[in-house]
């Protein structure tokens, strides 16, 4: 199995490298998380991807909703609400990434990893909270 190693992400400043290929991502404060649009920086794209230290990041052990590529008013409706709530949650306390299986990106270039913060994967905050679902290797319609 591949060893994975956690990342965390104290409170202090301090400078990241993200080296290609590579399984680790360190940073060592918490930053503001917006919603993506205009502009560069920390921003969340929907609610299981966002855009941290200019790396694309798959939040790997869930399915949310979409926005953009909606099939329905319900899914968006849905997908909005998640997107909106991971912003809220990267911004609540300091996180960590962990890999997750052997893959480091997806077929998109993301970044695969479980966002963890106080020791509870903010993938599965999401799903008890009804806006998303556990990752089952494929996407399901919402609709």
């Amino acid at each position: 199995m591949d060893q994975i190693r956690r990342e965390f992400l104290p409170a202090e400043p301090q400078a990241v490298v993200i080296r290609p290929g590579s399984r680790s991502l360190s940073e060592t404060r918490q930053v503001p998380f917006r919603i993506c649009g205009r502009g560069t920086g920390d921003c969340v794209v929907d609610g299981d991807t966002f855009w941290y230290r200019a790396e694309k990041i798959r939040i790997a052990d869930i399915d949310a909703p979409e926005t953009e590529q909606a099939k329905c008013a319900s899914e968006r409706a849905l997908g909005d609400r998640a997107k909106y709530r991971l912003a809220e949650l990267l911004a609540e306390a300091p996180f960590s990434l962990e890999g997750y299986g052997s893959r480091d990106r997806d077929q998109y270039g993301r970044l695969l990893r479980v966002v963890y913060q106080n020791g509870r994967s903010v993938g599965q905050i999401l799903v008890a909270e009804g806006l998303a679902r556990p990752w089952q290797g494929r996407r399901r319609p919402w609709c």
